[in-house]
């Protein structure tokens, strides 16, 4: 049965170039488990950065242009290791329960995520060793019956403020420096143009997209596979 998708998959990706055809390959795990950059030891035993990609696929470097970096509205983590914007208790579980497609639990073990909000910096440090072209925001729709939503914008690290993301014995020291930005307080789902979604809404979009440095390019306000919004950023703009 799979026989006929066997190949010597470098020469195939090698002659697919050569015709101007689009490959499209795909990352496993965030920035934070890659092994030489991620939160040592809780990493994973491959790299999880977009450059792997070209040494994985057996294609050149130079090749991949457009990288894309998927984060979640708000953040949720499985296993052990620092998280700096973990929420415990009832608000972690009523999130924990909205989440996802179903709820944020494991999809093989079924064991609940961690849950926390958004980290600006944790996910700006993720998008630069990415070499992020656009961020998809995902699950936007789940912050929906919030009446405010904290964003993580820094870390206060033995009395000091950081926009940085520090190393891990800093890490573990860390607190989350939270400013709280008004929620929209409805369903956005089956929303297709971005203007069409509540102003609250788009400035949550884009205080994260200012706060990140990376251009929202993309935002998923459902489960559905046609449940995206498509979106020129000011990022993006200036960039252009």
């Amino acid at each position: 049965m799979i026989a006929p998708y066997v190949c010597d998959v470098s020469l195939f990706l090698a002659q697919a170039l050569k015709e101007g055809k689009t490959i499209l390959l795909e990352g496993q795990l965030g920035t934070l488990k890659d092994p030489d950059h991620g939160i040592y030891p809780m990493v994973t035993s491959s790299s999880t950065l977009a450059a792997y990609g070209a040494i994985g696929a057996g294609i050149p470097p130079y090749e991949i242009s457009e990288i894309i970096t998927v984060c979640k509205a708000y953040s949720s983590a499985v296993g052990a290791g620092a998280f700096v914007s973990e929420i415990f208790g009832e608000e972690a579980d009523e999130l924990r329960q909205r989440g996802g497609d179903g709820g944020e639990f494991g999809a093989t073990t079924g064991r609940p995520r961690r849950m926390g909000w958004f980290d600006c910096v944790a996910s700006r440090y993720g998008c630069r060793l990415q070499g992020t072209t656009d961020v998809a925001f995902t699950v936007l729709d789940v912050l929906g019956y919030l009446d405010e939503i904290p964003v993580c914008v820094g870390y206060e690290i033995d009395g000091e403020v950081t926009t940085d993301f520090p190393v891990t014995g800093k890490l573990e020291k860390a607190k989350p420096v939270l400013k709280k930005l008004p929620g929209w307080k409805c369903d956005i789902r089956g929303i297709r143009n971005y203007e069409e979604l509540p102003e609250n809404c788009r400035r949550y979009i884009e205080f994260v997209e200012e706060q990140i440095g990376y251009p929202i390019t993309m935002v998923s306000n459902g489960p559905g596979r046609n449940d995206i919004i498509y979106r020129k950023s000011a990022l993006s703009k200036a960039k252009a």
